[in-house]
């Protein structure tokens, strides 16, 4: 709007969120621009106490929240709620106390995010970081150097389950030739990883002294950490079922009905046994241990592949281990059927109890069935190892 003289009245602009000022003297140029926030009378006084807080405090709580998420999610909707909190959240301090549910990345999910989210972790001093990222590199990246380098890094820091898959990698020369397996390092691992609570490595112990590998024979002994290792599982399952009122009475009853194949069409070819699918020494029937995450990482990403790591490779035949070959013929196959193979006693006990017990049949059946490929198939197992059944 003009005056009689031509002059222009100051103009005003509103938004809908801001009222904005904008003054010009008389000449047209531009004096200030500001704005001003709506505010209700009742708040007009009042401050964002957030803003205030002290980021020491606020690391301390995002520190708490790290060990105790759930899920990669809990942690990851902190990130996209302000910049601060997108600052703050990767801080040394709160990656080093992350929870190792906060490493169970899918497969599926797998990036250069990802991988720099648990480099940063492991950067931090995170030992599960460390150890699952040492898996997914030895493993599914084959960068062997770095895997193992980082699984050390975490057994240092007495890490159980990575002391136990340092075993695992000494026992089958993993990464190398056959001729690079170091039996006795590979007993001192499961020794350590034992003594700190490893109930697989309690019981791979079990089986090294049993069958005087990589140490000497002393059978009592190994039996006696067998019935341990079940005895500790058992503890551990009725402890967590206590613990998330989960308990059930059938779990410390004998199962007289036979395991059903997991299969169906296995159902008719092998009779079923009666018994417990774990812990058969002891007549409970419990459902089978969790697996850690980087070993459901490595089921999943090596299944999403056809369940083939190579070409002339395979994977370890218990479900909850997801360990693959790294050379041709590493593992050690069923001494029974041959069907199977297993990475290491531990596995190839959890996976009796667990299913092949319902299925295991002698080698002369297992060629039968095969037909006429016999002299062939036993040429390509020449090499393997073999695994009493016990």
């Amino acid at each position: 709007m003009r005056t009689r003289r031509g002059i222009s009245y100051p103009r005003a602009h509103v938004c809908l969120d801001d009222i904005v000022f904008e003054r010009r003297d008389f000449a047209g140029d531009n004096m200030a621009c500001r704005k001003r926030r709506r505010l209700s009378p009742g708040i007009a006084g009042k401050r964002d106490f957030f803003d205030v807080l002290p980021d020491d405090l606020v690391i301390s709580i995002l520190s708490k929240l790290s060990s105790t998420a759930a899920c990669p999610s809990d942690f990851a909707n902190v990130l996209i709620v302000c910049k601060r909190l997108n600052k703050l959240a990767v801080r040394p301090l709160v990656l080093s106390k992350a929870s190792p549910k906060m490493f169970a990345i899918k497969a599926k999910s797998w990036s250069e995010s990802a991988h720099r989210f648990l480099k940063n972790c492991a950067d931090a001093g995170n030992v599960e970081a460390c150890y699952t990222l040492g898996m997914i590199l030895f493993y599914c990246l084959e960068n062997r150097g770095s895997g193992a380098s980082l699984m050390a890094k975490a057994a240092i820091s007495s890490h159980a389950p990575a002391l136990y898959s340092l075993a695992v990698i000494q026992f089958n020369g993993s990464g190398g030739s056959k001729n690079d397996k170091d039996l006795r390092a590979g007993v001192a691992l499961c020794a350590r990883a034992a003594f700190l609570g490893h109930i697989d490595a309690l019981r791979e112990l079990g089986h090294c002294l049993q069958d005087g590998y990589g140490v000497r024979q002393n059978v009592a002994k190994g039996r006696r950490f067998l019935v341990q290792a079940n005895a500790r599982e058992l503890a551990t399952v009725l402890s967590s079922a206590a613990a998330s009122n989960n308990f059930t009475r059938s779990w410390l009853t004998w199962s007289p009905h036979p395991i059903p194949h997991p299969n169906p069409r296995h159902n008719h070819r092998h009779q079923a046994v009666p018994g417990c699918p774990l812990l058969s020494d002891f007549g409970c029937n419990v459902p089978a241990p969790e697996a850690h995450p980087s070993s459901k990482f490595l089921a999943e990403w090596f299944g999403a592949r056809g369940g083939v790591p190579g070409p002339g490779l395979r994977l370890c035949s218990h479900v909850g281990c997801g360990r693959p070959e790294t050379r041709k013929h590493e593992f050690r196959r069923c001494s029974v059927c041959g069907a199977v193979n297993y990475c290491s006693r531990a596995c190839q006990a959890l996976d009796w109890k667990l299913r092949h017990k319902a299925e295991c049949a002698p080698v002369e059946r297992w060629l039968d069935e095969e037909g006429d490929g016999g002299e062939a198939n036993g040429a390509g197992h020449g090499n393997d190892d073999v695994i009493a059944e016990s």
